[in-house]
């Protein structure tokens, strides 16, 4: 029952606060004004510039600021145990996270839909656009490189997700096209399309697994490899990411109303009703006999021994997005504010979403800390020489089921916390979700089918999203750096694909396709100074406009200082290993990091009242086959 008090506090919780905060954000602070011409609108290319209803930007913003950051974040912090984890993410997405998406969405629609790095040029300096291009660049190399990563583990880890996946893509595109050029109605398409996305995760789980390690070709990494006079490379985690790799080269040239909008929407409602089955189950559990009480500590004091960091400040390190996500401001300024239509949206979208993400997060720890007591499972293929499979309970020493705390400790407790690899980062959640939906009648196999392809599909949503906001950085580098070769969206988005590319496939300890991993720590803190820097921006604009900003100097403060701080016991513990790669990163990203403050400390002084300069005009690359509205 505790759960369930949880979990319905955090939504009413939520409802309250976009009903109140968020109201006085858009029409006090940032004014929102729905007869204003959006970009979308007023540069209408076709392409990247689409002016499109409010239901579809929701799904495409929530699904990329979402991909598996509110998952793997509250799955790894709940080591710290549960509390924690939940008020970081309760307070974090109300009064931070869903206030920078707001605001970068704010600020970039009135800049012509350029990214926040870009309008810092107008904000702050052109000194401070260089240098925050240069952070988006590095953060976002990472972005590509380890979610094409994810998505590769969760398909060689659990084959039943990977048919449901691609056949979203046709799915999509068939919508994309009725819609955009037929008009057709888009509700009755989407509802279709869901049915159909649950029926080929159906015949993934029971019937049509799609394992490539199946094919001994691709069965060893590293050292077994070599032993076997193959190439190390030949495993199905590379394998996996070189398709991502060529599908996302496709995908963020593409329109975005071909695959990125439709994809995105049928991804929004397959969540709505995976949250609505797992809201359903917490409500229904402690009446079947299924009782999900906590089997995770409130309040984890780990020991030494466990190799885990302080909480402070690694927790809000950990926890990005579900509380705060410097990422977010990319998606908000890079491609929803190019499709916005009208900027009353905003609000919804912007601060909507972030909240959306912070009841997920929410999911997320219950069924790790609760549902996952329920019991683990393991993947067995069938003996029948049928090419299927099933999840069968994983079974203690005695040959019991494993279930309670020692289901959580499976998990949490009975390892170094640097021997936690993808798999069980992600298990935790798709195994607690999926015992969760147990208590509403779904078979165990089906479920895990129906959770790993919640996390697949959105991981996938943030990949190609990723890699179209790189084609942009790219070319608004190329603009400050006087290159114009990499303003080509073709050129620019090789660029973006081969720099993920390198860092997905750096070799590691488990082989080739593992070693992309290496950079996830100085991700996490280099994403929330992003987001730190963001609210910088955002300030300099209401500065600049005479607005209020005195709301805006507690959460700029924090995601300065918390990720500093991180950053640098980072890089202490580097210079000890002597890891020469991640200490050369880190120094160079604390030194920009130090410079852009400075930059806006010495201007921040004279600028209340002062207009900025007009933004730089965005050329506008007209697509050959205009689109019906």
């Amino acid at each position: 029952m505790q759960t369930l008090l949880i979990a319905l506090g955090a939504f009413v919780g939520y409802l309250v606060a976009y009903h109140t905060y968020g109201r006085w954000l858009a029409r006090r602070v940032f004014r929102l004004d729905g007869t204003r011409t959006c970009p979308s609108v007023a540069i209408d290319d076709g392409r990247d510039y689409v002016p499109t209803s409010r239901e579809v930007v929701f799904g495409h913003h929530f699904t990329s600021i979402a991909g598996t950051g509110p998952i793997v974040g509250p799955a790894i912090a709940v080591f710290w145990g549960w509390l924690p984890a939940l008020l970081w993410v309760l307070v974090g997405s109300i009064f931070i996270g869903a206030v920078h998406d707001f605001g970068a969405l704010v600020v970039s629609l009135r800049n012509r839909g350029q990214t926040v790095g870009d309008v810092a040029a107008q904000m702050i300096n052109p000194r401070a656009r260089l240098l925050f291009l240069t952070i988006l660049f590095l953060a976002l190399a990472v972005v590509i490189g380890i979610f094409g990563l994810v998505i590769a583990v969760i398909f060689a880890s659990y084959p039943i997700s990977v048919l449901p996946i691609w056949i979203e893509i046709p799915i999509a595109i068939v919508i994309g096209w009725l819609v955009y050029k037929h008009r057709a109605p888009l509700l009755p398409l989407s509802i279709v399309a869901v049915v159909l996305m649950y029926l080929a995760v159906t015949i993934g789980a029971y019937w049509l697994p799609l394992d490539l390690s199946a094919f001994s070709w691709l069965e060893p990494t590293g050292s077994a490899a070599r032993a076997a006079g193959l190439s190390p490379y030949a495993n199905a985690v590379v394998a996996w990411t070189l398709i991502l790799l060529v599908y996302c080269f496709i995908a963020s040239v593409l329109p975005v109303w071909t695959l990125l909008q439709p994809r995105d929407f049928i991804n929004s409602h397959q969540l709505v009703v995976a949250l609505g089955l797992l809201f359903i189950g917490l409500l229904l559990g402690p009446f079947v006999g299924r009782g999900l009480s906590f089997v995770a500590p409130a309040i984890n004091h780990l020991d030494p021994a466990f190799g885990a960091p302080p909480i402070w400040p690694f927790l809000f390190i950990t926890i990005a997005c579900g509380a705060i996500s410097g990422f977010h401001c990319l998606v908000s300024s890079g491609t929803t504010s190019k499709q916005l239509r009208s900027e009353s949206d905003a609000q919804i979208v912007g601060y909507g979403a972030m909240l959306l993400e912070g009841g997920l997060a929410v999911v997320v720890i219950l069924a790790c800390t609760a549902g996952l007591g329920l019991g683990v499972y393991e993947y067995r293929h069938a003996t029948t020489g049928v090419f299927t499979g099933q999840y069968v309970p994983s079974l203690s020493a005695d040959g019991s089921p494993i279930v309670g705390q020692a289901a959580w400790n499976k998990y949490y407790a009975a390892q170094h916390w640097n021997d936690m690899r993808l798999p069980q980062k992600v298990g935790g959640f798709i195994e607690g979700g999926a015992n969760i939906l147990r208590t509403v009648g779904i078979p165990i196999t089906l479920g895990i089918g129906v959770m790993a392809v919640l996390v697949a599909s959105f991981a996938a949503t943030t990949l190609d999203t990723a890699t179209r906001l790189q084609r942009y950085v790219i070319s608004e580098l190329g603009g400050a750096l006087q290159l114009p070769a990499l303003q080509n969206r073709f050129l620019a988005t090789t660029v973006a694909v081969t720099t993920g590319g390198a860092i997905a496939l750096i070799s590691g300890p488990a082989g080739p396709g593992s070693g992309g991993m290496i950079l996830w720590p100085i991700f996490g803190a280099t994403n929330q100074l992003l987001a730190g820097l963001s609210f910088l921006v955002i300030a300099f604009y209401l500065l600049r406009y005479d607005r209020p900003v005195w709301f805006l100097v507690p959460p700029t403060i924090l995601m300065l200082i918390l990720p500093i701080w991180a950053l640098y016991e980072q890089i202490r513990g580097w210079w000890q290993a002597r890891d020469w790669l991640l200490l050369a990163i880190g120094v160079s990203v604390l030194f920009a990091q130090f410079w852009m403050i400075a930059e806006a400390a010495l201007l921040w002084p004279r600028i209340r009242g002062e207009r900025p300069g007009a933004p730089a005009p965005v050329v506008a690359h007209r697509s050959s086959k205009r689109v019906k509205r």
